[in-house]
């Protein structure tokens, strides 16, 4: 094979200024030392600020896409991002079930886009609760966890859902909260990541990065909580090395545990 690099995929949205979707997590992947691939599902005019619109690719188009690469390479690390809906979700997690038995699959539920535009309303939670069955890691922000999973008792109903899928509960939109803090939840315990809350810390994809970044580093043999914690130092770094809505990428992040 023409690499040593382990491999990790990300089936997501094409953003053209390159901060979100398929670009920022090649970025990622690289930054994090494996070799990533992509896979596009949705075409979006956006920029950091302003989103216009989405065009949706067909889930058919999509597994053509998986199909022409699965032939070629062995993937078993795969980031899931924009898709149109948790149909959608569920066609693609099945087809990876069915054609990479074993996959590590975490998806990043994108329901709304950093510039406001919302992709879903509503959620057909008898779909969701078949696609996250296959899912391994589930990374939302506090909004996306309190639409998917409603918003009473929600620490306790993460827990409960643990039992069956890890779940990267991303703590930014806490904006009270100091320090920032992200909490997993994995097999019914949970432990959290603390970083200083930055002044211009916002940065546009930070939701992509981090799930990417978790993808990649599961992909480098770390076990789940050792990837949440790395994955959380890489974006923290990211998220403060710009002042503007673009972050940077650096991939001589120093992280707090190393790789097993």
């Amino acid at each position: 094979m023409f690499t040593q690099r382990p491999f990790a995929l990300s089936i997501a949205g094409f953003d053209p200024s390159g901060g979100a979707g398929l670009l920022a997590d090649a970025k990622t992947f690289e930054a994090n030392t494996v070799y990533g691939f992509g896979v596009v599902s949705a075409l979006t005019w956006q920029n950091d600020y302003t989103f216009e619109k989405v065009e949706w690719i067909t889930p058919g188009k999509i597994i053509q896409q998986l199909q022409v690469l699965q032939a070629r390479f062995a993937l078993r690390y795969i980031k899931i991002g924009l898709v149109e809906n948790v149909g959608v979700l569920q066609e693609l997690t099945g087809w990876i079930e069915k054609h990479a038995p074993g996959a590590v699959i975490v998806w990043d539920p994108v329901l709304k886009a950093s510039a406001g535009f919302s992709f879903h309303h509503q959620i057909n939670a008898d779909l969701f609760g078949q696609a996250l069955q296959r899912v391994s890691c589930l990374t939302p922000n506090k909004p996306e966890a309190q639409q998917l999973f409603g918003s009473a008792h929600l620490h306790d109903t993460l827990l409960e859902q643990s039992r069956h899928t890890a779940i990267y509960l991303k703590g930014g939109h806490d904006d009270d909260a100091l320090p920032a803090t992200d909490t997993l939840y994995y097999r019914q315990r949970s432990c959290s990541f603390a970083n200083p809350r930055l002044p211009k810390g916002e940065k546009h994809g930070s939701g992509c990065v981090l799930s990417s970044a978790l993808t990649a580093q599961l992909a480098l043999g770390c076990d789940m909580e050792t990837a949440a914690r790395n994955a959380n130092a890489y974006t923290h770094r990211f998220l403060a090395s710009s002042d503007s809505l673009l972050g940077y990428h650096y991939s001589n992040v120093q992280y707090e545990e190393t790789n097993k």
